[in-house]
């Protein structure tokens, strides 16, 4: 196994400055090979996991009653759908959760009592959970981490895409069939059916034909990707290994590089270091939607650094949750029309200019490789937009620039949440340990609670302004612990390269490999908590299943991984 590991070492580019795609690619590879995969991968894979996100987004832009029971489930069980979706693979759990979820909406069209519709609420908020980890965790084993940002970017953008589909939806469902007062709906239809059932009874049949449809779509890797060539599959799968494994390694650079140069490489190519290299040398764990050790659960809960991103992803998410429900209170006092559509109307450019500036800067979060400065300026545009919405007058003649302010402020809502996801991904060599980071950052939906609680009905009369100053506090805080984030990163990458260079070549290689340099294994509690039950009779076998913690350090937590930034 080492042999094979040498031979994949010395077969990686050295440690230079050469352009990003080269990095990422084979030396030699076929352009047109290439060029036909990500094609492959971008119009038939992409595409229907946005479609599955458009469907999981699509059931929450009609439903507001009983929402507490839905989000308390939804919320709570993130880091656990995220663990049993790793555990049995996204192309058996998705679609069975989206199966029964698809069931349980079309199940409110025959709800008759309130304890009916709790009980599919909670069920639905338990099937939900987790969809968003996995589903994300599950592209990164199809893509380079630094192509990955912008498919991010689309995939992200279908929760509004959902939010305007249910829109719509309900437009003509409720044209179409009359209310519950018996009221509206086209005169030419003798129904007995609601509305509301209908919309029920349709997206939820919706639902069912594409989870069913996303048994046979879904591959478990892109080794086994139907629409791919053999060529194809071998290239797809040979490539998202080597990007786990090229060396890259800022401790390796050449001893001639002035600082300046070092702190470019450690920004843009740490990723890209060999310490992710695994046992398995033929990558089979690095490409595929199974598999969770205990390791993975350990050392997910335990990072230190997870917690301060939640933190930091719950603050800055505020704005996102507060203006997916409240925007259209928030427009309101802005125009006279007695036309509610028009209100509605004016929701949108608000929105195609956050998708559009999410894309460009996801792009060049790609381009540059770079996650946590992005992430900055978008943080950076929500503050001057939520500085000129809460000075500005509030009154009719300040409409105008009002509006204009609230365009600003939405262009950069949507940029944090997935450039985070994109740097837990590209920062977590395993996959396990990857999609459970991306359910405990799940938890980040909490922002919904404190934006529910911020633009209470109360503040309209005012225009909003006391909770858009809270609002700027909490993006504020947010941006601090993003520097905070960056400060950290460095330092630790600085304590590695210094560590590194105390150890001989044959403690750097034994961490390398298995994590087994001249360190302590960390995880102190664990040990403190593995003796202690060893003397329990009650459950040894908790014991048993810690011992498989205490192999080595793996992925990131090795001295000879580098963070990038």
């Amino acid at each position: 196994m080492a042999e094979q590991y040498e031979l994949a070492r010395i077969s990686s580019p050295p440690a230079t400055t050469m352009p990003p795609e080269e990095l990422v690619e084979p030396a030699q590879h076929d352009p047109g090979l290439h060029k036909r995969t990500l094609r492959e991968l971008d119009w038939l894979l992409l595409p229907f996991l946005a479609l599955l996100f458009l469907f999981n987004s699509l059931d929450k832009s009609d439903l507001n009653t009983a929402v507490a029971l839905f989000f308390a489930f939804f919320v709570a069980l993130q880091p656990v759908g995220a663990a049993l979706g790793r555990r049995y693979g996204m192309v058996l759990w998705v679609p069975s959760c989206m199966l029964l979820w698809g069931i349980s909406t079309a199940l409110h069209t025959w709800v008759r009592a309130r304890w009916q519709l709790y009980t599919l609420r909670i069920i639905i908020g338990c099937l939900e959970a987790g969809f968003y980890p996995v589903t994300v965790s599950y592209l990164s084993l199809f893509y380079t981490r630094f192509e990955f940002g912008r498919r991010l970017s689309l995939f992200y953008g279908q929760a509004a895409v959902g939010g305007a589909l249910g829109g719509i939806i309900s437009f003509i469902v409720f044209s179409q069939f009359r209310d519950e007062h018996g009221e509206g709906g086209d005169p030419g239809l003798h129904t007995k059916w609601q509305s509301w059932q209908v919309l029920f009874l349709l997206e939820g049949g919706l639902t069912i034909i594409v989870a069913l449809a996303g048994y046979f779509w879904l591959p478990h890797s892109a080794a086994t990707a139907w629409f791919l060539t053999p060529e194809e599959r071998e290239y797809a799968s040979s490539r998202i290994i080597r990007d786990r494994s090229t060396q890259a390694e800022s401790a390796t650079l050449p001893a001639q590089e002035d600082e300046e140069e070092r702190e470019y490489d450690e920004e843009s190519r740490g990723l890209l270091n060999p310490s992710q290299a695994f046992p398995d040398i033929a990558g089979q764990g690095l490409t595929d939607d199974r598999g969770l050790t205990p390791h993975d659960i350990v050392s997910a809960f335990l990072s230190p650094r997870i917690w301060h991103i939640l933190v930091c992803n719950i603050l800055s998410a505020v704005p996102v949750y507060a203006f997916a429900v409240f925007l259209p209170l928030v427009l309101a006092p802005l125009t006279e029309s007695p036309n509610p559509a028009l209100v509605n109307l004016l929701t949108a450019p608000p929105y195609i200019f956050g998708a559009i500036t999410l894309y460009l800067f996801a792009s060049y979060s790609d381009r540059h490789r770079k996650r946590v400065i992005p992430v900055l300026a978008g943080l950076a545009i929500m503050v001057a937009g939520l500085i000129l919405v809460v000075t500005l007058p509030t009154s009719k003649a300040w409409a105008i620039p009002r509006y204009l302010a609230l365009n600003i402020l939405l262009s950069g809502t949507f940029i944090a949440s997935p450039l985070t996801v994109a740097w837990i991904s590209g920062n977590t060599p395993s996959p396990g340990k990857r999609a459970l980071l991306l359910g405990i950052n799940g938890w980040g939906n909490l922002a919904g609670v404190l934006s529910a609680m911020l633009f209470k009905p109360k503040y309209a009369d005012s225009g909003y302004i006391t909770p858009f100053w809270w609002t700027l506090a909490c993006v504020a805080t947010a941006a601090a612990g993003y520097v905070l984030l960056l400060r950290n990163l460095r330092a630790e990458n600085a304590r590695r390269r210094e560590l590194l260079s105390k150890w001989d070549e044959e403690d750097v290689e034994r961490e390398r490999l298995h994590g087994q340099g001249p360190l302590k294994q960390e995880y102190k509690i664990v040990r403190i908590l593995i003796a202690v039950l060893r003397k329990s009779a009650m459950v040894p076998w908790v014991a048993e299943w810690l011992e498989a913690t205490q192999g080595g350090r793996e992925g990131d937590e090795k001295i000879t991984f580098v963070y990038g930034l």
